[in-house]
């Protein structure tokens, strides 16, 4: 079955947005939501590609570790990766963890090691012959930047070894980060000196640990505490990894004095609840706990680590604090793709470490069912690692003029209806065409390449557009001259005939490409191929109530409904008429033959892994087209399974079934033979 365009868009949306968040935390130190909100788009994304597993990538975050290294720094390759952790929220999932440890470890207790995960920047020492000669950070995981010179600025890090008995070369890891105190005093000198000041500790010990002038770094109270190793001679390891930390505390090398041994879960949540009850007190911020197995060798039992994690080791997180303010509005953002996002406008208050001033409202359902309204006094919770979000609110402080939230029912920048899948809690204005929250968006999609192909219209040049107000629809694109474009930056004379050149060879396009490129929700290039072969004149689709349109196969209710409300709206029939005003049009479609004469009707395929001259909206709609119907379960009633590279488990289970299997070339030969002239990517 083919990725829904809403799983497609999500998904980009998503690495688009991790991306970002990791170049401001990783080579910025100037992270722009929390922890938790990243990892909450992590989790998301992880959801997708479990559930749409032709999503993941090798190039996915979710499959990597931590930012772009900074080019201000020479490059240090890790001897071993320096990976992320697992995180727990719940103690179900440390359930989970102990679970999976025991299964693989059954012959004797297992014994971790707890200890405060510290908010700060984790580092790699290498000691020679004991003398400190390169510090990294942990960069992509597998390359970090070299930082040795800031790093002999810190006090509490040798540069020679203590005592003797050392290997003659190893790697240790740990954190650096900057006391509470610290981080006071250094905004306090900031403002005295007219300087700009940190958010937080965590900025405040990145930004100075990055420093290209080391004096600068000598001036920051900056803090170091080791959690481990990383490449160390196997022979000199202890047994435990809490003897290595004695171990090494003996040499010199500070090890948070909070590390305690564990033998159970219930020694773990013990360490963890007495921690989070003196978090407040602690002289750094933590924001939360980590457990490891102690003893080495159980390690390396549990086997070799996933993409970005141990097996061995977990992070679990604090739950958010809360705190009582006033809810001034409920405001309705209105996204680049049409969702509509209530925000609360909060009274200014500090918690979680940061004054929150907005908090997120989720959806209107929500607001609805939890009864909060504008004036009321709201519990708003944040931590470390949490969106700021409203808990809940206080009804018996409720002002006598409060009226109840009203889910909107029309967009609120362009007044197009709000369409409410019920499949979903989300809103989204149904003003795809018109809507100028949307125009960048709308304009991009049309003019990509599986949808009008408008060569030499990207993004930089529709920004140029919408500002300078050249165009407001997609309609105007059509109304461009070379003379009005070449005047845009970057764009001369040559550049800006071939765009127009460009754009009048896309106005002969077809009814499915076209339809594509109106943007209709989950309507890809499949839905747009189904659309046009079942009604073939464009009017009649426009007509369509949501019963024709159910009764075509694949479209269900939602995407019905969804087709309906994008064709009544106005604005965007204004749009299209303008569109073929301008001189837009596709070639009629030749009459269609009976689906039973088709040459694969009544097969059932399942498309699977990963294919080299199509993708899978091509090889399903080609399958479409010759009358045969595209699954995405392999059940008794398949016929064929075409299967790519890595296809997964439903090779597997086509093969069980004694399912008949097509590699790319048979597929391309079935499609020959059936009269089909296969085009792929």
């Amino acid at each position: 079955m083919a990725i829904p365009d809403a799983a497609l868009e999500r998904a980009a949306e998503l690495r688009a947005e991790i991306a970002f968040h990791n170049r401001q935390y990783h080579r910025f130190d100037a992270p722009k939501i929390p922890d938790a909100a990243f990892d909450a788009l992590m989790q998301e994304l992880l959801r997708l590609e479990k559930e749409f597993p032709q999503l993941l990538t090798a190039t996915s975050p979710t499959l990597n570790v931590g930012g772009p290294i900074s080019k201000a720094f020479s490059e240090v390759r890790h001897e071993r990766p320096m990976l992320s952790l697992e995180n727990a929220f719940s103690r179900e999932d440390i359930e989970d963890f102990w679970r999976r440890l025991q299964q693989k470890i059954g012959d004797h207790e297992v014994t971790l090691v707890a200890e405060p995960k510290l908010d700060g920047l984790a580092v790699s020492l290498i000691y020679d012959k004991g003398h400190l000669v390169c510090a990294a950070t942990r960069g992509d995981g597998e390359t970090g930047e070299d930082i040795t010179a800031n790093i002999l600025t810190i006090g509490d890090i040798p540069q020679q070894l203590e005592g003797t008995g050392w290997p003659s070369h190893f790697e240790i890891r740990g954190e650096v980060f900057m006391s509470r105190e610290g981080f006071k005093r250094l905004n306090e000198c900031a403002l005295l000196a007219g300087e700009k000041t940190f958010a937080n500790p965590r900025n405040a010990a990145a930004g100075s640990l990055r420093q290209i002038d080391s004096r600068v770094t000598r001036e920051r109270p900056l803090s170091f505490y080791c959690y481990g190793q990383g490449a160390y001679p196997s022979e000199d390891l202890p047994s435990h990894h809490y003897q290595l930390l004695q171990q090494l505390s003996a040499w010199g090398i500070p090890i948070n004095p909070e590390i305690l041994r564990v033998t159970s879960i219930e020694g773990c949540l013990s360490f963890y609840e007495d921690l989070m009850k003196r978090r407040p007190t602690l002289a750094y911020d933590i924001d939360g706990v980590v457990y490891k197995v102690d003893l080495l060798a159980d390690r390396e039992r549990l086997g070799p680590p996933t993409a970005r994690a141990p097996r061995w080791a977990i992070a679990h997180k604090f739950p958010a604090e809360e705190a009582l303010t006033r809810l001034i509005s409920i405001d309705i953002q209105v996204g680049r793709t049409g969702a509509l996002t209530p925000v609360a406008r909060l009274e200014p208050v500090f918690v979680g470490g940061v004054t929150v001033t907005n908090a997120t409202l989720h959806n209107a359902e929500e607001i609805q069912r939890k009864d909060i309204r504008a004036g009321d006094q709201v519990v708003v919770r944040r931590a470390g690692d949490v969106i700021p979000e409203i808990v809940r609110s206080l009804p018996d402080q409720r002002p006598l003029t409060s009226a109840p939230f009203e889910i909107p029912t029309h967009c609120p920048v362009c007044g197009s209806k709000v369409d409410h899948s019920p499949e979903e809690t989300i809103l989204r204005c149904s003003g795809g065409l018109f809507c100028p929250a949307q125009h960048k968006e709308s304009i991009r999609h049309f003019a990509s390449r599986k949808a009008m192909d408008i060569d030499g219209l990207g993004e930089k040049l529709i920004d140029q557009l919408l500002e300078r107000h050249l165009i407001e629809t997609v309609a105007d694109l059509y109304t461009l001259s070379a003379n009005g474009l070449s005047a845009l930056d970057r764009l001369g004379e040559k550049s800006a005939e071939n765009l127009i050149k460009a754009l009048d060879e896309s106005r002969h396009t077809t009814l499915p490409r076209f339809l594509f490129a109106l943007g209709i929700r989950e309507v890809g290039e499949v839905t747009g191929r189904l659309l046009a072969d079942h009604f073939r004149q464009f009017e009649d689709l426009m007509a369509a109530d949501t019963a024709s349109l159910e009764a075509i196969p694949d479209i269900g209710p939602s995407v019905a409904q969804h087709i309906v409300t994008f064709f009544q709206q106005p604005h965007n029939r204004e749009v299209i008429r303008k569109l073929l005003d301008n001189g837009v049009f596709w070639d009629p479609l030749p009459a269609r033959p009976a689906t039973e004469a088709l040459p694969l009707a009544g097969k059932v395929f399942v498309v699977t892994g990963t294919l080299d001259g199509f993708t899978r909206d091509q090889a399903s709609a080609a399958i479409i087209t010759l009358g045969g119907k595209v699954t995405s379960s392999v059940s008794k009633k398949t016929d064929y399974v075409v299967i790519g590279k890595e296809p997964g488990s439903k090779a597997s289970k086509a093969r069980d079934l004694g399912i008949d299997l097509l590699l790319e070339e048979d597929f391309i030969h079935l499609l020959k033979e059936s009269g089909h002239e296969p085009s792929g990517t």
